[in-house]
């Protein structure tokens, strides 16, 4: 008999739900996220935009479980954060999301080896130097495991940021404006390359960014206006245009 294909899980990596999110004291809340639902599949590319204050910044803090929903819920891996007590929840989000962040966020006293590991290490674990550097294959960056972050350009150092937030074997990247500390080239070249790890090594990744340019890489497009999510508007790939998604925030009035 031939072999049994191999099952492979349709179950979203990322599901919001019904997502509101209220500051202020009680009787003079003020809303920052009216029922935010979308979710994110396996091997999916999806961007979240928004100008500044439209709620970004809150729902990635929802997302990765360092803030509670005043209603709603948010489900990685198929697990309830809201169900979760702390400890578990933190154990939940290492275990789940692998964070690439504007600032790099390298620590500058270790090696390229070691920034890329740290999430195998913080698991109580060694990291193999064979799974490092084939890590850093993945991004582009062979040969460069005993470098400083000082040694390295912007690109560069958000390579291994990248490289570190797929080496701990996380099922989503949340990729918080990547390209925002880079030149236009450095950042173009990074944003090709989450293209690619999507389309060839079937990552999968959540941009959240303002630039047009970045989210037309993108497999979908949601846009984030004063905290509500217009999942009516949002762009469908592939083979999206800048053009596109200037239009869009143009009818949004962004």
């Amino acid at each position: 008999m031939p072999p049994t294909a191999p099952t492979v899980s349709t179950r979203p990596v990322l599901a919001v739900e019904n997502l509101y999110r209220f500051h202020g004291p009680k009787g003079r809340e003020v809303p920052v996220l009216t029922d935010v639902s979308f979710q994110v599949e396996p091997g999916r590319f999806v961007c979240v935009m928004g100008p500044s204050g439209s709620g970004k910044s809150t729902l990635l803090h929802l997302i990765a479980g360092l803030d509670e929903p005043s209603t709603g819920d948010v489900q990685l891996a198929g697990r309830s954060l809201g169900e979760l007590p702390e400890a578990e929840r933190t154990r939940l989000r290492r275990d789940s999301i692998g964070f690439v962040f504007q600032f790099f966020n390298l620590l500058p006293n270790l090696t390229v080896e070691e920034n890329v590991g740290l999430p195998i290490a913080i698991r109580g674990e060694k990291p193999e130097r064979a799974h490092v550097e084939k890590t850093l294959a993945r991004v582009g960056l062979e040969g460069r495991l005993d470098a400083l972050p000082h040694e390295l350009s912007g690109g560069q150092m958000q390579r291994v940021s990248i490289a570190r937030a797929l080496c701990g074997g996380q099922p989503l990247l949340l990729c918080d404006e990547p390209t925002g500390n880079l030149s236009q080239s450095a950042g173009l070249e990074i944003m090709e390359l989450l293209r690619r790890l999507v389309d060839e090594q079937n990552a999968t990744v959540l941009l959240v960014t303002h630039n047009p340019r970045d989210a037309a890489l993108a497999d979908r497009v949601l846009f984030l206006v004063d905290g509500h999510l217009d999942a009516e508007h949002a762009l469908e790939g592939p083979d999206l245009t800048v053009e596109q998604v200037h239009a869009r925030l143009a009818e949004l009035h962004i």
